[in-house]
């Protein structure tokens, strides 16, 4: 353990969270509402801060807890107002109550403080290469022990237990420590913990809990790749740790109380490091996050508790995840890419990224086609047939389908380009036959009297998309100043969706 920690954990901890980052913190001053957006008479859930009472068992905890709730407590459809009792991450509970029902509760003796529960959302082959881990007697990895002993909980959307990436292949049992128990359709010793708290079976809905977990501590998949680019073998940055998945987040994203109780399991089951990859875009005070305090006490149990740095910026204030026992984690970039130019009619050739690697491109100049009214890739059928479709990425507004659409519609191509605070992003889909571009390099009105291009490769698979002389970068999603950064971008990680 103490060989991990010393050396393999600084670049687990840099890999876990940032390949899609979010953050873990809320705004406790919006009302928590229904999933269709309503509110109803039974009121809604608070998470409820009390003093600690002098006792001992579980029970007597809970006991504790109830006394703070009108007897008897109950919502309209007869099920206890009370929802979760914490003990470790949390000194209080969460119920469902009207507000006055809360007014009654504020007035007990050892009442601290409530919080309106909030929905939170879930914000290689090659990484553990450019991080220097390296297999052999003199790497990281070797000196670490590939993180063997160590174990892993996540706090996300579940987990597909079936991929290779979780085979237990060279991964020795648990430690005698672990309390926990696993209810996925497969167990063994490298998935060592799976539970749910959003519905009776901890499988992945979603997809983000599953990237998560491969990516933190995915085993050796040999033959990775996508569409043949970037093969080779797949290994999260400690391949030899345990897993457990604490699934609190379903396809409409996760409520702090639900949080707050994976968080609470995790501590009691005896994980050693655990990732949060949740949160929304407002970042809070300290003593008004639920999430931050719970994660306090994780640390003060010597749970290491890391939290992605959030998707906004580059402006300032809009750092998040700001509390200074959390390991707040940004991304960057890698030193590889997939590389493919756009080759125009006056001669111009624009860089960009593109997964599928054509080997023989057609000569052939098709022409291109840009609306600003279409330009998140709305076109109509028969106007893309036979061009190459211009489209402006927005992470909302951009889907897999809109372009697959296109292409079944018969476009040679399609080009989606960044905005200018995005930059040269690397986050690619596997669409057949598009690429993805920064801004400035859309073709100016003149330019465009005669818009006819070819897509082709860039020959190289290790040709770098910025100039030879610049550094990995920083993304756009990452504020300048974070704790540490992770070479996440241009890294392949598997994504379920159940």
């Amino acid at each position: 353990m103490a060989s991990f920690t010393s050396i393999l954990l600084p670049f687990l901890l840099m890999s876990t969270l940032t390949l899609t980052p979010t953050l873990c913190y809320i705004n406790p001053a919006t009302p928590v509402e229904q999933k269709d957006g309503t509110k109803t008479s039974a009121g809604r859930t608070y998470i409820v801060l009390v003093e600690p009472p002098r006792l001992v068992s579980p029970y007597e905890h809970r006991q504790w807890h109830e006394s703070f709730l009108p007897s008897p407590c109950t919502d309209d459809s007869g099920k206890p107002c009370l929802l979760h009792s914490y003990t470790e991450a949390f000194s209080g509970f969460a119920a469902r109550l009207t507000d006055a029902e809360l007014d009654v509760v504020a007035k007990k003796p050892g009442f601290v403080r409530a919080f309106p529960d909030r929905l939170l959302q879930p914000m290689t082959t090659h990484t553990p290469e450019f991080l220097g881990l390296r297999t052999g007697s003199t790497g990281f990895w070797s000196h670490a022990r590939y993180g063997k002993g160590v174990i892993i909980g996540l706090l996300d959307t579940g987990i597909y237990a079936k991929h290779p990436s979780f085979d237990d292949h060279g991964i020795p049992p648990p430690p005698a420590r672990w309390k926990g128990s696993c209810k996925a359709d497969r167990c063994n010793n490298k998935l060592i913990g799976a539970v749910s708290f959003v519905g009776d079976k901890p499988g992945d809905d979603e997809g983000h809990g599953t990237h998560t977990s491969s990516t933190a501590a995915g085993n050796f998949v040999a033959g990775a790749s996508d569409l043949g680019v970037g093969a080779g073998t797949a290994a999260g940055i400690a391949p030899g740790a345990h897993i457990a998945m604490y699934k609190v987040c379903d396809r409409h994203g996760c409520t702090i109380s639900t949080v707050l109780a994976g968080l609470e399991k995790a501590i009691k089951d005896g994980v050693d490091v655990l990732s949060l990859s949740l949160g929304s875009d407002i970042s809070a005070r300290f003593d008004l996050d639920p999430i931050a305090m719970g994660a306090f006490n994780a640390i003060s149990k010597g749970i290491i508790v890391v939290c992605s740095a959030g998707n906004h910026g580059p402006h300032l204030s809009t750092v998040n995840n700001a509390a200074p026992w959390l390991l707040t984690v940004g991304a960057s970039s890698v030193d590889r890419s997939f590389d493919a130019a756009i080759h125009l009619g006056n001669g111009k050739s624009i860089d960009g990224q593109a997964l599928n690697q054509m080997l023989k491109p057609s000569p052939k100049p098709y022409p291109l086609l840009y609306s600003e009214e279409q330009r998140r890739c709305s076109y109509d059928g028969d106007s893309v047939v036979g061009k190459i479709v211009l489209c402006e990425f927005a992470l909302s507004a951009t889907r897999k389908s809109k372009i697959q659409g296109i292409m079944d519609a018969g476009a040679a191509g399609v080009v989606l380009f960044n905005d200018r605070f995005t930059g040269y992003a690397t986050i690619l889909t596997t669409t057949p036959a598009w690429c993805r571009l920064p801004r400035p390099t859309v073709p100016s009105s003149q330019s465009m009297r005669d818009p006819r291009e070819t897509l082709r490769p860039l020959s190289g698979t290790r040709a770098q998309f910025w100039a030879s002389a610049q550094p990995p970068s920083w993304r756009r999603f990452l504020p300048e100043g974070q704790t540490l950064s992770t070479p996440a971008c241009s890294s392949r990680t598997y994504w379920h969706r159940g």
